[in-house]
């Protein structure tokens, strides 16, 4: 069996950024997959659940209520390594298109204060395991990767 594009990038030397994944056609639309990577894969540690947790549930509510970018989210999520996040957005768009957009969700989650969105028994099937503490942290260290993205930062490895 043929390893998925994603198992070809060498995460031994990925460093936390943004990064195209890939980029598929639907229809006329072009969807626009992100790597969002906020640890450095196999020589930092990953985020535990609850800080995943966390902060897919402050910066999903976050992308979808943002005028611009609502109507072009498809999806937020943490990926299975628990080294960062997956964002899929309608629309052709490398790194730099979203840098601002990203940096305003990151502070948001940063600076968050009070319940978080979503994270109550009716509305979540595990909204118990939940650390904003650990997710603020989180995101204001990857603040500092957001605010300085250049070519080693947006263009896989070889």
């Amino acid at each position: 069996m043929d390893k998925i594009p994603s198992f070809t990038v060498n995460h031994l030397t990925l460093l936390p950024g943004v990064y195209v994944s890939r980029k598929d056609t639907i229809g006329r639309e072009v969807l626009t997959t992100f790597d969002i990577r906020m640890t450095a894969p196999n020589r930092e540690p990953v985020m535990s659940t609850g800080v995943c947790h966390t902060i897919e549930h402050l910066i999903a509510t976050y992308l979808r209520n943002d005028p611009e970018w609502a109507s072009k989210d498809i999806y937020w999520g943490p990926m299975g390594c628990r080294t960062g996040f997956y964002l899929i957005l309608a629309g052709d768009f490398e790194p730099m298109d979203i840098q601002d957009i990203l940096i305003r969700s990151y502070r948001f989650a940063a600076e968050f204060e009070g319940d978080i969105p979503g994270a109550h028994p009716r509305d979540c099937g595990n909204y118990s395991d939940m650390d904003l503490p650990g997710a603020k942290v989180a995101c204001a260290r990857f603040l500092t990767v957001l605010g300085s993205l250049g070519p080693e930062t947006t263009q896989y490895p070889e």
